[in-house]
């Protein structure tokens, strides 16, 4: 939501929880800035009564939805108000058993930077107040380790704060096989954290397809766009399934490779066999997949494909491409 309509929507809502009496439209009109500097004084012409009247009623509406009781009644003089008794909008009361404080307790406390910090920080003293026992601690209550998600990457804000507003980004980005970044146009569905990396899914509007960015790829500044989503969001997206089928994660097969002793810890912990060849080599077999070629290629001199033949090609075909470039 932009922040300029978000503001009065909350203006609005204050007002009409503020009032003992029902307020007119015009009232409303004459109180609320964002109204007034649209259609205050010498800007009231037909014209700009229908535009007033069509904001308010998607204002009313948009608040509605999301949860605020409204009354519609009629006032002394015979006009249509409205209000938003405190009564009618008050929460009932929050009872938390202690397993349930504790669960809450530790999801708060799992963000530890950027901005969703202080709104955590925020959620689990409000907690405390509605329930959470000072003497339960959500770390012992679910085990002895203390869970964190880190943000490291300076594009993990912008892009959180334009999936959760609908707005397109652009941003350079670098593949791993590519030796330059390029520019990417994204619609931004969602952020997911996977094996300690974080990944954007959304809609490539350059390649007219879904794609996944790994966010320590992206390189400069997320820029916005003001333009809406051209492509349909889809009511899941399976970022971490994707990435782990291009790590080969869902692989139906087996791929042999030479890795430099020492090196490569990751395919290390993927393989289903390791032999010692000698002269500083090791001969592994490990899943093979959509995507291994890609991944293989990140370790540089310290991989050598034995088999299957069309993976040794793609792996070959990628370097010779960070080669050119």
């Amino acid at each position: 939501m932009a922040i300029a309509k978000a503001e009065r929507l909350m203006n609005l809502a204050l007002c009409l929880l503020g009032t003992r009496r029902p307020l007119s439209k015009r009232e409303l009109r004459e109180s609320i800035e964002a109204y007034v500097e649209a259609f205050g004084p010498g800007k009231g012409t037909a014209g700009g009564d229908d535009s007033f009247s069509r904001m308010f009623e998607r204002d009313k509406d948009d608040l509605r939805e999301l949860g605020l009781v409204i009354e519609t009644v009629e006032n002394i003089d015979g006009e249509v108000g409205y209000l938003a008794r405190r009564d009618s909008n008050r929460l009932p009361p929050i009872t938390l058993d202690a397993e349930e404080a504790a669960a809450l307790g530790l999801a708060a406390k799992v963000w530890q930077q950027a901005r969703l910090a202080g709104a955590a920080s925020g959620a689990l003293q409000k907690l405390r107040a509605a329930g959470l026992p000072e003497d339960v601690d959500p770390y012992e209550a679910h085990g002895a380790l203390e869970p964190r998600i880190p943000v490291h990457e300076a594009a993990f804000e912008p892009l959180m704060l334009a999936c959760r507003d609908r707005r397109p980004v652009v941003f350079d980005y670098r593949k791993a096989t590519a030796a330059h970044p390029g520019t990417r146009h994204v619609e931004p569905w969602a952020l997911e954290c996977w094996r300690g990396h974080w990944y954007l899914a959304g809609w490539d509007r350059d390649r007219g397809a879904e794609r996944v960015f790994r966010l320590s790829r992206i390189t400069g500044r997320v820029r916005s766009r003001g333009s809406g989503f051209t492509a349909p969001v889809p009511d899941v997206v399976t970022v971490r399934e994707t990435v782990a089928s291009w790590a080969g994660e869902f692989a139906d097969r087996s791929a042999l490779i030479r890795l430099r002793s020492g090196a490569g810890y990751p395919l290390r912990a993927k393989a289903t066999a390791v032999r010692e060849l000698g002269d500083g080599w090791d001969e592994l077999e490990i899943p093979y997949g959509h995507g291994l070629d890609a991944w293989l290629v990140e370790f540089g001199p310290d991989v050598v494909v034995l088999e299957p033949a069309e993976l040794r090609a793609d792996v070959v075909d990628r370097l010779r491409a960070v080669a050119k470039g």
